[in-house]
């Protein structure tokens, strides 16, 4: 078997080599590909091919991809949680201490200084003062969404001598083994801005998470607060944060997405979207993509996926596996079980997940499945695709 890659961004050579090419075509430019590996592209209003079978995105959002139109058409969309996990985690830190010592206004003014080196020692005892910052060891550190990143980052806070709150309503049981025990439970948003010094936001956007920060939420913070944002920029209201800024309530805002109201307020640092921006996060998602895209293709496994349940089946020797993706509604197994009977077909084992409005079945049956079967299935209302891996 061959399978052909279409690649909508440079991915790391790294993550390429897990794909060996006796048996993948990989190009930034190809017809009918059986997958997408893509990292900042568009994909919106784009034609995607009715051949692909999944698109696997190098980092964590997926905001670029249209996931739904996907999910309708049985594709699995991938990412990679964690793989950039560390190199977000020390730009918040690096970021911490931007804000907390003023270090870049006060760098601005030591760039400003003109004269000859008595007079810049002057105007530099003159102006220090103006640069005062405080410490974070004692201080309280809120971190809103405890996934990957979050844990990380509340872990390293707890380092350096802060109290930490997290919430995280939804957090799962691999993250909640990794955080510390002394990480505090905030029993909600509000009671997590009240109680923080420094508020740091590591969610994915979506309708509940659209300005999650906002003015209502700032009024309870602590005076001379700081408000940290390396996720998505529409998670914070930047009106409401000026306003803040202007009014004394918030010392600094840290973020990664610069704009016109942002970009030029003297208590604003803005970064260019660095957050994932080292080589080893690309190589860490491109290794991880291409690992989760291949075990699809090749066993139709689903390890990470945005729209798709978690499904991994050990083959069965000697068996053809069928991978279906359908409707979440009563009787799609039964009907499934029902073809493959009909042509005296056994099951040799079965693994069926959901995961809200859609589900994916793996099959391992004894003997062969010819195409009129295959179709058959295909031919089920509610099954939205189904191949012979």
């Amino acid at each position: 078997m061959r399978y052909r890659i279409l690649t909508l961004n440079n991915i790391s050579a790294r993550g390429l080599e897990r794909l060996p090419r006796e048996h993948y075509e990989i190009a930034p430019s190809l017809d009918r590909p059986d997958a997408i590996l893509v990292r900042s592209a568009d994909m919106h209003g784009t034609v995607i091919a009715d051949t692909v079978r999944a698109v696997g995105r190098a980092g964590a959002g997926v905001n670029n991809i249209p996931v739904a139109e996907l999910s309708r058409r049985g594709v699995p969309v991938f990412n990679t949680p964690g793989a950039n996990a560390n190199a977000v985690k020390e730009l918040v830190l690096a970021s911490l201490f931007l804000a907390a010592r003023n270090i870049c206004a006060a760098w601005a003014f030591a760039r400003s200084l003109t004269g000859d080196d008595r007079a810049i020692d002057e105007a530099v005892e003159q102006g220090k003062k103006k640069f005062a910052g405080f410490e974070l060891p004692g201080r309280t550190l809120g971190v809103v969404g405890l996934g990957a990143i979050g844990v990380e980052v509340a872990n390293s806070a707890l380092a350096l001598g802060m109290k930490v709150l997290g919430y995280d309503p939804q957090i799962t049981v691999q993250r909640a083994w990794q955080l510390r025990s002394n990480v505090a439970q905030a029993l909600s948003l509000e009671d997590l801005f009240a109680r923080s010094d420094a508020i740091t936001v590591h969610v994915p956007l979506n309708d509940q998470t659209r300005q999650l920060v906002n003015e209502t939420r700032l009024k309870l913070m602590k005076k001379g607060g700081l408000l940290l944002n390396f996720a998505r920029a529409a998670i914070v209201d930047d009106r409401a944060v000026i306003g803040a800024l202007d009014a004394g309530r918030l010392h600094a805002y840290v973020c990664d997405f610069p704009s016109n109201a942002l970009k030029d307020h003297p208590q604003v640092v803005t970064l260019p979207h660095l957050g994932a921006s080292t080589g080893e996060a690309e190589e860490n998602c491109a290794v991880m993509v291409a690992d989760q895209v291949r075990d699809f293709l090749e066993n139709g496994n689903i390890k990470n996926s945005v729209n798709y349940p978690e499904a991994v089946l050990p083959r069965a020797p000697g068996t053809t596996r069928l991978a279906i993706a359908n409707s979440n509604v009563p009787n799609m197994v039964g009907q499934i079980s029902t073809c493959l009977a009909a042509a005296r077909i056994n099951i040799a084992d079965l693994l069926n997940k959901s995961r809200g409005e859609y589900a994916y079945t793996l099959i391992d049956a004894d003997g062969a499945i010819d195409t009129d079967l295959l179709s058959r299935m295909r031919a089920i209302e509610g099954v939205l695709s189904a191949r012979i891996v």
